[in-house]
């Protein structure tokens, strides 16, 4: 609700008001990222405050310096951090010693910036009433799928993991989501054959099949993950009105194709803008 109220609150009247004025956040990156970087940057200065970026090199976390030691000093200057790495455990350990609010970014659990945008993308869509409807994800059981297994089954929206058994998300992922589900009445599954998982799919997400640090793995996944591509085909196995994700960047010809990314069903751009109100509205509700 919060990134609905500021998102219109820009469009209506050209600009949000200055609510984080005077903060500053810093964003320590690990890895790169297009729309995680500009969200959050664009973000900040919208809500009229700054944010800075450091780069691999600067920080060397866990290399140079420890995640904690950068979490004590990054949290004396700063109102909030945000991280995007490679180890989780850096996060939880930055968020142990940093005296001011920590982000995920991103890592290898989970995404849950980008699962917030993706909610919110089909709040837009749907409303608040997520009960009934079903997404399945098609891919790699990795750090998006395991966030959307999270954020769908906290707000009761069924969902599918569809993945070859040997990337299936791991027992401890299931099993919180689960935790979850059974708050929410959501359903949570994860089935191997994606023609049988996307039977009444309301919605069909993918992501790259070989993300950031698997790179020696890459020929090895293109042959486990040939017959999960989303294509015309595959979509197909969904309901007719079935919409398409992807948290970007996509690699065209693999995961998903051209006329899957570029139809009528894809909402993939849409979520890509919906980083930035999200990420507002986390900025916000932390740093307001």
């Amino acid at each position: 609700r919060l990134a609905e109220r500021l998102k219109q609150e820009r469009k209506r009247a050209g600009a949000n008001k200055p609510i984080l004025k005077g903060k500053t956040l810093g964003m320590v990156f690990m890895k790169p990222s297009l729309r995680t970087r500009v969200s959050f940057e664009m973000a900040m200065k919208h809500l009229g405050g700054d944010a800075f970026y450091l780069s691999p090199a600067e920080v060397g976390l866990g290399v140079r310096e420890s995640a904690a030691d950068v979490a004590r000093v990054l949290g004396r200057y700063v109102d909030g951090i945000m991280a995007r790495v490679f180890k989780h455990a850096d996060l939880e350990t930055m968020a142990q010693y940093s005296p001011v609010p920590v982000i995920n970014g991103l890592s290898d659990y989970d995404h849950p910036a980008q699962i917030l945008a993706d909610l919110f993308t089909l709040y837009e869509r749907w409303g608040e009433d997520f009960k009934g409807r079903q997404l399945v994800f098609v891919g790699d059981g990795y750090n998006v799928a395991n966030g959307l297994l999270f954020g769908a089954a906290k707000v009761g929206l069924n969902v599918t993991v569809s993945t070859p058994e040997a990337y299936a998300p791991n027992k401890e992922v299931m099993g919180k989501a689960m935790e979850f589900a059974e708050e929410s009445g959501a359903l949570v599954r994860w089935i191997p054959e994606p023609q049988r998982a996307l039977a009444q799919a309301d919605v069909v997400y993918t992501d790259v099949w070989t993300s950031m640090g698997q790179e020696a793995e890459n020929e090895m996944r293109r042959k486990a993950f040939r017959d999960y591509q989303l294509n015309a085909a595959l979509l197909a196995h969904a309901k007719p009105d079935a919409l398409v994700m992807h948290c970007l960047p996509a690699h065209r010809g693999e995961e998903i194709t051209d006329e899957v990314t570029d139809g009528p069903a894809s909402i993939v751009f849409d979520q890509a803008e919906n980083r930035m109100h999200a990420q507002k509205a986390i900025l916000a509700w932390l740093l307001g």
